[in-house]
Order: C-alpha cells, then structure tokens, then sequence
C-alpha cells in the first residue's frame, strides 16, 4: 500500500530542485538526496523535509521514489548499484524516474524492480524549467497501470497532465517525439524570424499576426522576440539538447523512423556548440542564420 505521504527525490537540479518543493509545499513528507551535498541542504532551508547522503538512505522506507537526474548512467547510479535507491526500498515500493533517458533503459530498470517485488515507472516530463517552477509539467509514462493509479495523483503538484503512455518505455519513447517536434519548430521559426528580417519587416509585428492563425506554437509565443534579439538564456540548455536527439537518433535506428530534418537539426545544434553556446537555450538555432 503506498503511503502518499512519504516519498524520496533523489536529483536536485533545475528540475528537480523545484518538482520536490511542489510536493513539501502539498503536505509530503519528503527525503531528498543530491550527489552535491551542498543543494540538498539548500533544499532543506527551503522546503524542510531531510536530505541523506546516499540514494539507498533516501530511499529507506518511503514507498514512492522520484529521480530526475542527468542521463542513463546516472539513473543507474543512483538507483541500480550498492548504495542506489532500490538497495534501500521496501517490497511494494514504487520508483519513478523523470529523467530523459533511453527506452532502453526504462525496460531494464523495469525489469529489475519487478524482480525485486517493486514498481517501475519510466515519467519523463516537458515544460522545461518553467514548467517545473509553476508546477505545469506535462509527464508522459510508461508502466503497470497498477503503478501509475497509485502513483499519479502524487505527480499532480507539479503536473498539469499526467498520462500512461503504454508498458515501460512507452514514457520515453514519447519524450522523444516531444524533442522531434521541439526541434522542427524551433528550426523553422528561427527560419521565419530570419527571413522577416531579411524582408524589411518588424518580427514583433509579425509574430502577433502569424500566432493567431495555423503558425502558432508555443515557441513562438514565448521565444520569437528573444530569439530576434539574440537573448538565449531561458530555459533547456543546446548540450542537452543534443544528449536527448542522440537518444533519439539511436532509437530511430532501431525502429527504422526516418528522421532527416531531426538529424539535420542535431547537426546545427553541433555547430551552436562549437560556436560557445553549450548552455544556451535551444531557440539559439536562429543565431546560424542571423550571425553568419
């Protein structure tokens, strides 16, 4: 039986930092662990709750255990080795990793939990980081319904939609469509920024006209007047950007989707990092075109 009101998080980073504030915020009892030690006890300060040293004593006696770390590796590290989290739940527990990571590795993990009598759930989520900050993030799982019944009303302080998706990896491999999508929009935004401007015309004016109709997105809402001012400081930085299109490129070739404008698109990210811009946000495609 899961008990809703003591979870562990276990990454403190852009994301996780506040998605685990949303839930002290609501009433959760909640154990936090970081590998810098130094943002678990700021999220302490924050938030209360409690911090431990290692994943496996964070995760010592909660049913639900939420992970939001960086890539495949360290999902494994803070989950599957001597001190990771499943050393440290209990029969019954559920664990749900938010990270952008393989389908791959969601099948592995999964399989690993249920040989431990545990649950799995592959949650990656969208939104970036404002979405984690306004508690807006739509998540996207894969695993037992069982799981995600019990799971799923604990995610809604952070979450405006939260769906299953399918068995596990089906969380992930639509995260990656997500990125697909993300990234032909941004590349044929930064296009049309650019061509406005080549033609004389106001990007401002135009996007107020051009988002009322079938052009619309939320990119352009909320980057084009960045964009065309060369202000790449918001939200999901270009280096992982480029770690969740290798994902999916490795993954296309698996399944034999044709993804050419998406492989396209990864090499442009390729050149914005040669050109400095590691850690600008992913709207800095435009700076190709416009800094030539």
């Amino acid at each position: 039986m899961v008990d809703k009101k003591k979870v562990a998080f276990l990454g403190l980073g852009v994301m996780g930092f506040p998605m685990a504030g949303h839930l002290a915020n609501n009433g959760y009892d909640v154990a936090v662990y970081n590998r810098t030690i130094a943002k678990s006890e700021a999220w302490v300060s924050k938030y209360g709750g409690s911090f431990a040293l290692t994943a496996r004593e964070a995760a010592g006696g909660r049913d639900v255990v939420f992970t939001c770390v960086g890539n495949d590796d360290d999902v494994r590290a803070v989950v599957n080795t001597d001190d990771g989290a499943f050393n440290g739940m209990k029969e019954g527990a559920v664990l749900v990793d938010h990270t952008t990571a393989s389908a791959n590795l969601a099948i592995e993990l999964s399989k690993v939990a249920q040989n431990k009598g545990m649950g799995f759930l592959d949650a990656p989520v969208s939104g970036g980081q404002a979405g984690a900050e306004n508690g807006a993030l739509a998540v996207m799982c894969g695993g037992q319904e069982e799981h995600f019944e019990a799971v799923k009303p604990i995610m809604s302080p952070y979450s405006k939609a939260v769906t299953l998706m399918g068995k596990a990896g089906a969380g992930q491999l639509t995260k990656m469509v997500n990125q697909i999508c993300i990234a032909g929009v941004l590349q044929g935004l930064s296009e049309g920024m650019n061509f406005a401007l080549k033609a004389g015309l106001d990007p401002n004016v135009v996007v107020e006209v051009i988002s009322k109709g079938a052009a619309g997105s939320w990119q352009m809402e909320n980057r084009a007047k960045t964009m065309v001012e060369d202000k790449f400081d918001f939200g999901f930085a270009v280096n992982w950007m480029r770690k969740d299109l290798k994902i999916v490129l490795e993954e296309a070739q698996r399944n034999k989707a044709r993804l050419p404008a998406t492989a396209l698109i990864d090499q442009f990210y390729a050149q914005i990092q040669d050109r400095g811009g590691t850690r600008w946000d992913t709207s800095s495609l435009i700076h190709l075109l416009t800094n030539e």
